[in-house]
């Protein structure tokens, strides 16, 4: 099984890794879009002004735009570390063991505007882009990324993956046909969908995961794990939709 995780907008600054190297990530035939994304958002830092109108940063954010400047020089760290925010708050990676922290690296990807999907200890610099940003330079990141993950993703060929994406991430690297997938929503037992408990859940469901460390490789598999561990998986519809139920 893969799980596809969002990434966050805010990150942990600092890191003693060695520099972004392309070569070291994750689906490594998405090499010419990251390095091309890479090419024009350095490019868009040497340009202070035009960086806060394309990135749309407030005050406080301005120093975004030197990680930009220095994303092929800075310090890296595992990604799943580097992301912060409500959903990888609730993970909390850096406080499990080692075999789970193993587990996470061979089973999570975290799908990041600048450089798709990547493994969930492949290193990486801070930086800011987000998904629906119209980056000069290169094709609207949705017609650069999607096709080509798609086909990463196919290629890769995991026996099921469970996909906890925003739709705006979905847009970037739609799962491929071919692979067997669950989306999941959030809900209550009342099915209601929920905003901040969304991420907090999806955290907390990945955590459970890498601590149980099982094998899955189907829907079913999954559901059967869930149901051992107490927690609800529910069929929403025959399109492949989870939702995991959970109490406000």
């Amino acid at each position: 099984m893969k799980i596809l995780l969002p990434p966050s907008e805010t990150k942990r600054e600092g890191g003693d890794g060695v520099p972004l190297d392309l070569d070291r990530l994750a689906l490594p035939s998405l090499r010419p879009q990251r390095a091309a994304v890479l090419a024009a958002l350095s490019e868009l830092a040497a340009d202070e002004g035009a960086s806060r109108r394309v990135l749309k940063l407030s005050d406080r954010q301005l120093g975004d735009i030197a990680h930009n400047r220095t994303l092929l020089g800075a310090p890296t760290m595992p990604a799943v570390d580097r992301y912060t925010g409500v959903l990888f708050d609730a993970l909390d990676a850096g406080s499990l063991p080692a075999a789970s922290r193993r587990w996470l690296g061979a089973h999570v990807w975290i799908h990041s505007a600048p450089l798709g999907p990547i493994g969930a200890l492949d290193p990486i610099p801070p930086y800011r882009l987000a998904a629906g940003t119209s980056l000069p330079g290169v094709p609207a990141l949705r017609r650069l990324w999607a096709e080509a993950t798609s086909a990463a993703i196919a290629a890769e060929a995991p026996p099921f993956i469970l996909d906890l994406r925003s739709e705006a991430y979905v847009a970037l690297g739609p799962v491929p046909a071919t692979v067997p997938s669950a989306y999941v929503r959030v809900v209550t037992d009342q099915g209601r969908a929920l905003n901040h408990f969304n991420k907090k859940s999806k955290g907390l469901l990945v955590r459970a995961l890498a601590e149980d460390r099982p094998r899955i490789g189907s829907l079913r598999a999954l559901r059967g794990w869930a149901e051992v561990n107490g927690l609800e998986l529910r069929q929403a519809d025959p399109s492949g939709v989870l939702e995991l139920v959970v109490s406000e």
